[in-house]
């Protein structure tokens, strides 16, 4: 597909305050050393560093530990190099390379082991191991347990990401909703900060439709906004896993309309989610035994979720070089892309 003749993002007008971690810049760097030294990146060492990944854990950790930004860091890095290698095989016909890693992840995620079918010493995998013990080791058995579920969800989704650009069809709008949830690789990060803030709300909350609805909203806000800072480079190299492209296609719109078309559902999403807030503490009141030390871990994933939102956005614009990158809104990959790294053993 050709390259967008000009683009530009709307402003979101996200009505969340947001501060920084004043040692991001030095996560950012203790992040990528750790992808280099896990031979995750062996070149573009500066392109990589420029996604800013220390500085999106500084702005939606809130006040985490320092060790626990430099963990999150750590993750961000790994999964940006997890879904662009994603990207490499899907363009290189190679898509076959990609089970035997899922398979050692997951198969680590349920028996602390790879499995006898692991791809080796393969980065990848090595690096999963190296952040999975550390992040359970920081968790509540129930957080924990989401993480758990949340990892294959994830790598599931990006199955169906490769699916929808071969020949299986478009997906609907609503179909494409609820994979972005996983593909976006949220979930998993949430669990980590929320274990990073010392808290551990009961499953019963984490159950409660209130507060499903508040968590889809905020995932929902952040990956459609995500999808308009990423659109000139999966417009170019012609991946339709995209809200814009999507509503486009569908609606029979221009690129530019459907922008704004998905700037007015960010928009509503908003109004949803403060709604949802207001809901999820009339429910969390309404719960027997509610007490103040509940309410107030309530409220503080709650304005974990609201970091979440403002600081993504805040970090697109002003802290990533990964959505203004020539290569990237060429369509190219990444100087730091390792062609060979998923056959490393």
């Amino acid at each position: 597909m050709a390259r967008l003749s000009s683009f530009s993002v709307p402003d979101f007008h996200l009505p969340f305050g947001n501060s920084k971690h004043p040692d991001a810049a030095r996560a950012n760097a203790e992040a990528t050393s750790w992808v280099l030294g896990h031979e995750l990146v062996t070149a573009g060492a500066e392109q990589f560093s420029g996604i800013g990944v220390g500085h999106l854990a500084g702005r939606v950790s809130g006040e985490v530990p320092y060790e626990r930004i430099v963990l999150l860091a750590e993750w961000m890095a790994w999964s940006f190099v997890l879904d662009d290698q994603h990207d490499h095989l899907i363009r290189a016909g190679d898509l076959a390379a990609w089970r035997p890693i899922t398979d050692a992840i997951t198969s680590y995620l349920e028996t602390g082991r790879t499995g006898p079918r692991a791809p080796g010493r393969n980065p990848l995998v090595t690096g999963f191991v190296d952040l999975c013990d550390r992040i359970l080791a920081g968790m509540s058995e129930e957080t924990a347990a989401r993480y758990r579920a949340h990892v294959p969800l994830m790598l599931h989704s990006l199955d169906q990401e490769a699916g929808n650009r071969g020949s299986r069809g478009r997906q609907t709008v609503q179909e494409y909703v609820l994979m972005r949830r996983h593909s976006s690789q949220l979930l998993p990060m949430m669990d980590m900060v929320e274990a990073g803030l010392g808290l551990a709300l009961p499953q019963h909350v984490h159950d409660l439709p209130e507060h499903q609805a508040l968590v889809a909203s905020a995932v929902d806000v952040i990956s459609w906004g995500n999808d308009v800072f990423s659109l000139p480079k999966e417009h170019a190299c012609g991946d339709t896993n995209n809200l814009v492209s999507l509503i486009s296609s569908w609606e029979g719109c221009s690129l530019p309309e459907a922008v704004r078309a998905v700037e007015g559902r960010i928009q509503s999403r908003i109004e949803e989610y403060l709604a949802e807030e207001r809901r999820l503490f009339q429910a969390v009141d309404g719960l027997p035994g509610t007490d103040p030390a509940l309410r107030d871990a309530v409220a503080r994933c709650v304005r974990s979720y609201e970091d979440w939102m403002i600081g993504a956005d805040l970090w697109q614009r002003y802290e990533c070089t990964r959505y203004s990158d020539e290569r990237f809104a060429a369509g190219l990959e990444s100087a730091y892309t390792r062609p060979d790294l998923v056959s490393v053993a």
